[in-house]
């Protein structure tokens, strides 16, 4: 069969994500189909939708949806009427079935078909659309398939059947000749990689986990470093590790770092950390193998918070976690979520004295922490009667403490970020945003935050 794969995601800030994903579905199913790629965000005045389209003729249309909203409690932005009016694009130039997937389509699956339209749904990863393709093929009913959303039988239903974690016995298929490529190399150079999937952590906000399993499935260190060099190859300047934190199993990320060097790889990367107890030397190790920069998700400095978001860690950690990788050298960032259980007044006053106490490092700062479903997040918000189990929640839905709200902590964060540009508060970031632009356009590479330190 012709397949179609498609990227609806066109956020480009702060920088443009190429679809890692699509690789990941491509490898599953090139072997017995035809497979191509097309990524939105590269579409022009003479590479249409329509014309891509009619062009490739395609038998199934696969259409990734990375994200449901923009998570901004205050200028909040559900992209859902966007991809309804994609997939009405996507009928109008084709017959072909449209089948839904992504994380974003995970979290809301049995809405998002009906809103949409389309003909079927892969929950949970996307590989999965291979047992799909083969089912149509055979002209076999999917229904039942793991992972497969469906209709029910009754007009406008669908079932979805919840899935197990796939094996990760994958292939990613990297095409360094791909159309879309080119847009990545020129907006930053930055190509990305999945080391494992699964989460352990029990964030209470995080929906990871659902979409991934807790189950941590390793990527053997060799393979993810022959990928790496691939990705130099085909000109990347920078690589991202895409997992949900990249020292969830700190040995496999030690030994990712060394075989990055054994085999050669010489240009910079960075990925997501969580500021847990370390070797002494991690850091070290790291930057002695390509790391540039750190970014952690530490979300709070008040130990009483970080208990109620269900972190690992607490305060003592992350302070130390922070010193080790300034001190090897590494540029590094946090991420800090603010308004979620458990803040108060007096929970917010702590952790801003303590983040004050952070030296050289950028600090991402957000309000108010989305409520998704399959979240302990979900769980809280029905105890505490701010929804209810027949509410939809795919329109953005914010978490509101009873200790303090959303528009107070809001404003403390614009007070205390004011004047200081390594303080990046929501919307406030536009100036960072045009810092990064500006350097890409000058051929800078990577996230480039680190130009916000003074």
């Amino acid at each position: 069969m012709k397949v179609l794969l498609v990227s609806a995601n066109t956020v480009q800030e702060p920088f443009p994500v190429y679809p890692l994903g699509l690789d990941y579905v491509a490898g599953a199913i090139a072997d017995r189909h035809a497979v191509r790629c097309l990524d939105l965000n590269c579409l022009t005045e003479e590479l249409s939708l329509e014309r891509a389209v009619q062009a490739f003729g395609p038998e199934i249309i696969g259409l990734s949806l990375r994200n449901v909203d923009n998570t901004d409690s205050r200028d909040p932005k559900g992209f859902m009427g966007d991809y309804r009016r994609l997939v009405q694009r996507l009928r109008r130039c084709s017959h072909a079935p449209i089948v839904l997937g992504g994380s974003g389509f995970t979290l809301f699956p049995d809405e998002t078909l009906a809103l949409l339209g389309a003909d079927y749904g892969i929950v949970g990863e996307g590989e999965r659309l291979a047992a799909l393709l083969e089912a149509l093929a055979a002209g076999q009913d999917p229904g039942g398939l793991p992972g497969v959303a469906t209709r029910n039988g009754r007009k406008g239903a669908w079932l979805s059947v919840a899935p197990e974690p796939w094996p990760l016995q994958v292939h990613r298929r990297f095409d360094p000749g791909a159309d879309h490529l080119g847009f990545y190399l020129q907006n930053g150079g930055m190509l990305n990689l999945q080391t494992k999937r699964g989460c352990p952590f029990r964030c209470v906000y995080c929906s990871y986990p659902h979409i991934e399993g807790r189950a941590m499935r390793r990527v053997p260190a060799g393979e993810v470093a022959a990928m790496a060099l691939r990705l130099q190859a085909a000109g990347a300047r920078y690589l991202f590790i895409t997992d949900s934190a990249f020292n969830a199993d700190i040995a496999h990320s030690l030994a990712v770092a060394h075989a990055f060097k054994a085999q050669g790889l010489a240009i910079p990367w960075g990925a997501f950390f969580a500021p847990i107890a370390l070797p002494d030397d991690y850091f070290q190790a790291m930057a002695a193998c390509g790391l540039k920069h750190v970014e952690f998700g530490t979300e709070s400095l008040n130990d009483a918070v970080l208990e109620a978001y269900g972190k690992p860690f607490r305060r003592r950690e992350v302070e130390a976690a922070h010193a080790a990788a300034v001190a090897a050298g590494l540029h590094v960032a946090h991420y800090f979520l603010f308004g979620g259980p458990g803040e108060t007044e007096e929970t917010l006053a702590d952790a801003l004295a303590h983040i004050d106490k952070l030296e050289r490092t950028v600090l991402f700062l957000f309000c108010g922490m989305r409520i998704y479903p399959h979240t302990g997040l979900y769980e809280i918000a029905l105890r505490q009667g701010q929804i209810t189990a027949f509410q939809s929640i795919m329109d953005p839905v914010f978490y509101h403490s009873p200790g303090i709200s959303l528009s107070t902590i809001s404003r403390r964060l614009d007070e205390h970020a004011r004047g200081r540009e390594n303080w990046v508060h929501a919307a406030g970031g536009e100036a960072a945003v045009r810092i990064m632009r500006r350097m890409y356009r000058r051929g800078r590479s990577g996230p480039l935050w680190e130009y916000l330190v003074r």
